[in-house]
């Protein structure tokens, strides 16, 4: 495959051409636009929100998308949307071990599985959550969300995204975000892939405000990378699927709809690599909250409380003195879903909590290390470590996730959770 190049930059706004002068020069929809293109605008954001929450960007392509047949209800029996009629939460912890591999073939958009959801696609508020696997590529197929953003880590297998606006390669250990409305195929360079998906049908993600930190540290926005304009001119029978109000909708379309030959604005798809996170730790006592270790956050009505936080858990230096290291038992007002992308959880170090795997601790459900590791850290010497081998993150939501009925069938959910904390005895020496 040859090498992709990508342009820098967190919700910058980006100009690129895949044939020169396709982008016209000091305005947008002039009355004879370059080489025949026609322009069209994609708009992610209502017209009139303040400049640096307005998001848009110009497509000038070969045909515009109003080109296609008409869309047909298509069945898919495990990705679903919110509000489902999925019944109470449960205030119980849940884990999950791997899903098995795949016995059939599967593209990405057939291979996704709801586990759990919050919200409304109705009222664009809240998220679900996913897990893929898939070992076909979308060949004459092209999709695009209409209820929300795809925020995409891979587990297992690199994933090349052919996106209306370019393409990115995307492997375990980074994330992608193809947002509203963009319309791309997956294809997998290595025959097969597994991870997990945040579909936020809220308000997009953002780096969140460092505050007290500075102007430095966690994600930067130079590290975000956008695609390139490419295109293909191709006709022929395709299909272009939709998800629409919780529904798939499916049309023929005679033209590949990856025909954007330049492209300028705000609103693209776009990749992060996890290693380049800035991780901000304590160096005297006590365990920071995992709100230090956030990537994006997609911000609620609320001040200061997320529809959805992207966090990560990863490799990075332990040096505070006289403390617990893990974190401590807590309940919290957040609801947690946990994934492991690879290694070891350090507050799960017997096992359980598998990479491809997952956990959900719902708005005030206790939870925190296993017995073993509760042991181990409060009886550790303590200097400096190196936790090298981990790399895990969390969807964190103000709202109550809902897990699934085909999550709560799983032959994957773990009945025996609970019995990782069944060992911790009281330690309690005063009182009569």
């Amino acid at each position: 495959m040859t090498d992709l190049l990508y342009l820098s930059g967190f919700n910058n706004e980006h100009i690129t051409e895949a044939v020169t002068g396709a982008v016209p020069k000091g305005r947008n929809s002039p009355q004879k636009p370059p080489l025949g293109l026609y322009p069209e605008q994609l708009s992610g954001s209502a017209f009139t929100m303040p400049r640096k929450q307005n998001y848009r960007s110009w497509l000038y392509r070969i045909r515009p998308s109003v080109m296609h047949g008409e869309f047909k209800q298509l069945a898919h029996a495990t990705w679903l949307s919110a509000p489902g009629s999925e019944g109470p939460a449960t205030p119980m912890q849940l884990r999950w071990s791997p899903l098995p591999a795949l016995q059939t073939s599967k593209d990405f958009i057939d291979g996704i599985e709801t586990f759990a959801m919050n919200g409304s696609v109705q009222t664009k508020s809240g998220s679900a959550v996913h897990l893929y696997r898939c070992n076909k590529d979308m060949v004459d197929r092209f999709f695009y969300n209409s209820d929300g953003d795809l925020l995409i880590v891979p587990q297992q297998g690199r994933m090349l995204f052919r996106t209306e606006l370019g393409h990115l390669d995307v492997g375990p250990s980074e994330i992608c975000v193809i947002p509203r409305g963009v319309k791309f195929q997956v294809h997998l360079p290595e025959k097969a892939a597994v991870g997990y998906i945040c579909e936020i049908y809220g308000a997009k993600l953002e780096l969140p405000d460092l505050g007290p930190i500075g102007a430095n540290g966690l994600a930067s926005p130079r590290d975000f990378e956008y695609p390139v304009a490419a295109y293909e001119e191709k006709t022929g029978s395709f299909k272009l699927v939709t998800k629409f109000s919780g529904h798939l909708w499916e049309s023929v379309i005679g033209h590949s709809p990856l025909d954007v030959v330049g492209w300028h604005g705000n609103y693209a798809p776009y990749k992060y690599d996890l290693k380049r996170f800035n991780t901000i730790n304590t160096v005297s006592f006590d365990h920071p909250d995992p709100s230090i270790f956030t990537v994006l956050s997609s911000p609620s009505g609320v001040h200061g409380q997320a529809n959805v936080d992207f966090v990560i858990f990863p490799p990075r230096w332990m040096v505070a003195e006289d403390t617990f290291r893990p974190p401590w038992y807590h309940r919290n007002i957040m609801s947690e879903f946990m994934g492991l992308i690879h290694g070891v959880y350090d507050a799960k170090p017997a096992g359980g909590f598998e990479p491809g795997g997952g956990s959900l601790h719902n708005c005030m459900q206790a939870h925190g290390p296993d017995a073993g590791a509760l042991e181990a850290a409060s009886e550790a010497k303590l200097k400096p470590e190196y936790l090298g081998n981990t790399l895990a993150f969390m969807f964190e939501s103000c709202w109550i996730y809902h897990p699934t009925k085909q999550a709560l069938q799983s032959p994957s959910l773990q009945k025996d959770y609970l019995s990782c904390w069944k060992d911790i005895r009281p330690r309690f020496k005063g009182g009569r």
